[in-house]
């Protein structure tokens, strides 16, 4: 039986990518519609033929190791479960200590360490991909110290997550999703409390804004806005990608506005306002509240129904995952590859919430500064520095796009006076 899913996983592996290569490569149709040749929103306009021809290329190559990494990692735990591998760590980690949190520990690492091993392949040809197109400036070492503290970073939260989890579903067999779900809400509001103070300085330098002038600029947009911002902070990710980007973080008194270094050198002081006043667009209509209802919903429905999967794959296939009862450690791969399946089919709908606030976003940034020229221009520079596709494939969209395409924001503005 092991067989016949190992052999039946990796076809169908295979049959998936093979299709996703021929729909990414031959199939989507990415052209321009007729009606918007030649405006603003045609790359024909901002980019020359050899720009053009990049942005194609390295749009079907980064978006098809997407659809190729996302299955892959569905095959990596299968193929775990299938070769009896968790259940090997979990007596491993029982041998070893009587302490459960230890042993919870133990096994986490070997699993974690692993499935880093095992994917690390398709990470390093993303980072080569991004190095062959001038996208990521980043060293390998440097790359290799992020991957790290990714890593243990992820295991550090995996093994409280594990912990709690595991103690709820011994001691609450059928309810224990519920349980689990109650007690994410604080654990998610907490990450998000210390993420800007804490987890994000693991990875790059933060610091105050060191254009004065642009800080105060920035600062009355936001007084304007009713947004309590006291500081502005930039983050020195020259080092490691050429790539544009801006955000607000945080929650209550953590919140940050950052500007990459990138941002700041790229865009004009007006381009910059109008990326900014984007940003405040997220504060002023509550879009983070709604983001963390909306994750909180989805990880209830998820939850839920990650308990009668495993239920009924475990009572079903149990002697073929070589896991006799959902209490073993060994059935969390089996809940790591439920999660993951889940997250993806729900991924359209997910985005297609960002997307529609995204745009509520773009609209106030050109409510509140009036510099049409300014967006246009702003997202011309972002689709140049990211060599991101104008018209993406429709399945690349609903899947990985959590902002709306360039040739929809681009459009909105080019037809703002006639909207206004």
């Amino acid at each position: 039986m092991s067989r016949k899913w190992a052999s039946r996983t990796i076809i169908l592996f295979l049959i998936f990518i093979t299709a996703m290569y021929w729909y990414l490569f031959y199939g989507a149709d990415t052209t321009i519609p007729r009606a918007l040749k030649g405006t603003s929103a045609d790359p024909a306009v901002f980019l020359n033929e050899r720009e053009q021809e990049i942005s194609m290329e390295y749009s079907k190559i980064r978006n098809f190791l997407f659809f190729l990494s996302t299955p892959y990692e569905w095959v990596v735990y299968i193929m775990m479960l299938l070769a009896g591998v968790p259940r090997f760590f979990e007596r491993w980690a029982k041998a070893s200590t009587n302490k459960s949190i230890l042993q919870n520990g133990i096994f986490l690492f070997w699993i974690s360490a692993l499935t880093l091993l095992v994917t690390l392949p398709l990470n390093y040809i993303g980072y080569r991909l991004s190095r062959s197109y001038n996208i990521s400036t980043q060293t390998f070492p440097s790359w290799m110290k992020d991957e790290l503290i990714g890593f243990w970073v992820n295991f550090g939260l995996m093994w409280i997550v594990l912990t709690v989890l595991y103690w709820l579903i011994r001691k609450y067999h059928k309810k224990w999703w519920l349980y689990a779900w109650i007690l994410s809400v604080p654990f998610t509001l907490f990450l998000m409390f210390i993420q800007p103070v804490v987890i994000d300085p693991l990875y790059n330098d933060f610091y105050p804004l060191k254009d004065k002038q642009l800080e105060t600029k920035i600062l009355q947009l936001a007084s304007k806005a009713d947004i309590p911002a006291e500081h502005v902070y930039e983050v020195n990710m020259s080092e490691k990608t050429n790539s544009m980007n801006a955000y607000v973080n945080g929650i209550g008194s953590n919140s940050r506005i950052v500007l990459w270094d990138t941002t700041l050198e790229k865009l004009s002081d007006n381009e910059i306002l109008f990326i900014m006043a984007h940003e405040m667009g997220h504060y002023v209509e509550k879009h983070l509240y709604f983001g963390i209802a909306g994750y909180l919903a989805l990880s209830f429905a998820g939850l839920w129904l990650a308990s009668g999967i495993m239920e009924f794959l475990i009572r079903r296939w149990g002697r073929t995952f070589k896991i006799s009862s959902v209490t073993n450690l060994a059935s969390f791969p089996l809940f790591l590859l439920i999660i993951s399946i889940l997250l993806f089919l729900s991924s359209p709908i997910s985005n297609y919430v960002a997307r529609y606030e995204e745009m509520r976003a773009d609209t106030y940034a050109i409510k509140m500064t009036k510099d049409k020229e300014a967006g246009i221009h702003s997202f011309q520079e972002l689709t140049r520095s990211g060599l991101s596709e104008v018209n993406p494939p429709f399945l690349v969209k609903i899947f990985r796009y959590t902002h709306p395409t360039m040739l929809e924001r681009i459009q909105m503005l080019e037809n703002w006076e006639e909207k206004k």
